[in-house]
């Protein structure tokens, strides 16, 4: 190897002096811009780096001098400082690893200042020079773009989630030598081709709703769910099918778009959970964390912020299963992103953001022993035992839940002979019907909601507007029920996407009455 790289190890006759390379850190899902400055001079040998750096970035001068060694430039002469600028931003991870190679090497006088202009390079080097993959290339890209950046060099498994940033010349590189012979104009690196959306079948990741047998109470719920972006919450006892019609919530849900994929797409790319092949999410996300999962690691955070399971099934599926055996403070942490659809976290030298817009659907026992009202078997639980248990879900969680649905245990008869149901395709084709129609009608009336989940008590006033007997029976089952304003909002919202499955342009009194059916908590607090 160390012969096929000689030709490209030719030093330049320039004086030694500064460089400068761009790149990029991410803080959270925003792009900040990094200039990898390069100061080199002779003397006592040594390679130092300033401006925030992290450990990941400071073991890079090991990287890079070992790759530059590969190519048979040898760093023993120099003294090297890099700076990582803005200093005050932490920096973390080893995508800068690349431009501090290119810096040190226009630094010593091998490559020209000149041939990085206007570019932005991403990547971490192997030992050898190899070019690995690098975290959040999308949001980076897309962030240097929106700055005027007109060129990219990244690793060649990032190549197809690059080529989901439009409106920039992106190169893929596999090695440190292919970048050198490209900036010196002795080859081309290959232009990274624009990446299309091509949504995959979710029935081959989830299965399909046709195996569902019984539960048309809970099948249509998860449809209403599925059309408004509802959140739902199960309740019934152990074998009731509730952690089955959870995950197949994602086969009946409308294929992404292109520019969710893409929001979804950042979120795992900073997460680093893109697939090189695929370089992008196709099928939205399912997430079931466990219910010892952190506050952090539900809804984001750490020292340098990650993405939490709630931003990871962004515009998809967040399954929180025995939802009364995760901590009160970590279900308590979801209330704002709930209502926001975004994570905001903020530390000391930093402040992030991610998207936080998934369906939650979450399963709970009715008592301790589970089996609370179950026709068939006796429930050990005392009423006192019962109501302290559903106790442990706060007023103000349920407010955010729309949908409240009772899932009883399956009769026997409902398994062995009842037909299969209807299938995920074709409960699919009807939401995304109703999905397109809310968009149409949200486009009417110039509303930023795109979805009935999202629809303010203004945009209500506009699209669901009720007549009179529709106000009494809202007004009395709010008398009655003791719904807070949010409940409100959520029963209006819920009824008018039964009004949407109906083809009904008016919310009518059945709609609501059915909205309504759907505060079981509210009715019945012990179950």
């Amino acid at each position: 190897m160390q012969n096929a790289f000689e030709a490209s190890a030719q030093i330049i006759d320039k004086p030694l002096g500064l460089s400068q390379v761009r790149s990029s850190a991410l803080v959270g899902l925003d792009a900040r811009s990094i200039a990898v400055e390069v100061c080199c001079t002779r003397g006592p040998s040594f390679f130092q780096l300033v401006g925030l750096a992290q450990a990941p970035v400071r073991e890079s001068k090991v990287r890079v001098a070992s790759s530059l060694a590969r190519l048979g430039v040898l760093l023993d002469e120099h003294a090297i400082t890099v700076n990582l600028a803005p200093a005050d931003l932490p920096k973390t991870g080893a995508a800068l690893d690349l431009a501090i190679a290119l810096g040190v090497l226009i630094a010593i006088g091998a490559l020209d200042q000149d041939s990085v202009h206007d570019t932005i390079v991403l990547g971490e080097l192997a030992l050898d020079g190899t070019l690995r993959p690098a975290r959040g290339v999308l949001p980076q890209l897309d962030g240097a773009r929106a700055r005027g950046v007109r060129r990219a060099i990244v690793p060649e498994p990032n190549a197809r989630e690059a080529g989901l940033v439009r409106g920039l010349d992106v190169r893929a590189a596999g090695h440190l030598a292919d970048v050198l012979r490209h900036l010196r104009g002795e080859t081309q690196l290959p232009v990274v081709p624009a990446t299309e959306l091509a949504p995959a079948a979710p029935e081959a990741a989830f299965g399909d709703m046709a195996d569902v047998r019984g539960q048309a109470t809970a099948r249509r719920a998860v449809e209403i769910a599925a059309a408004g972006g509802h959140n739902l919450l199960f309740i019934g006892p152990p074998g009731g099918g509730k952690t089955l019609l959870a995950r197949l919530l994602p086969t009946i849900l409308p294929p992404l778009t292109f520019e969710e994929a893409l929001e979804a797409t950042a979120v795992h790319s900073v997460a680093g959970l893109i697939e090189a092949a695929e370089g992008m999410v196709r099928v939205r996300p399912f997430r079931a964390p466990h219910h010892s999962v952190s506050d952090a690691g539900l809804v984001g955070g750490g020292d340098i912020p990650r993405p939490g399971e709630i931003s990871l099934a962004h515009h998809g599926v967040l399954f929180l299963d025995e939802l009364l055996e995760f901590r009160r403070s970590t279900l308590e942490a979801l209330r704002q992103p709930l209502e926001d659809g975004r994570v905001s976290i903020s530390r000391v030298r930093a402040r992030a953001w991610f998207h936080a817009r998934p369906l939650l659907v979450a399963a709970v026992n009715p008592c301790p022993c589970g089996y609370a009202g179950h026709p068939r078997r006796a429930c050990r639980c005392s009423d006192a035992a019962r109501h302290r248990y559903l106790a442990r879900l706060s007023g103000p969680l349920l407010d955010r839940i729309d949908l409240h649905v009772n899932v009883p245990p399956v009769e026997v008869q409902a398994i062995t002979r009842a037909r299969r149901g209807e299938s995920s395709a074709h409960i699919r084709a009807r939401v995304t019907e109703v999905r397109k129609t809310q968009r149409a009608r949200s486009k009417a009336h110039g509303l930023r909601a795109r979805i009935n989940s999202a629809l303010s008590h203004t945009d209500l006033e506009k699209v669901a507007e009720l007549d009179k007997s529709g106000r009494d029976l809202l007004e009395a089952a709010m008398t009655r029920l003791g719904l807070s304003a949010r409940a409100y909002v959520r029963v209006l919202r819920v009824a008018r996407t039964i009004a949407d499955l109906e083809g009904s342009e008016r919310v009518r009194s059945a709609h609501l009455a059915e909205a309504i059916q759907g505060r079981l908590l509210d009715r019945q607090p012990s179950i």
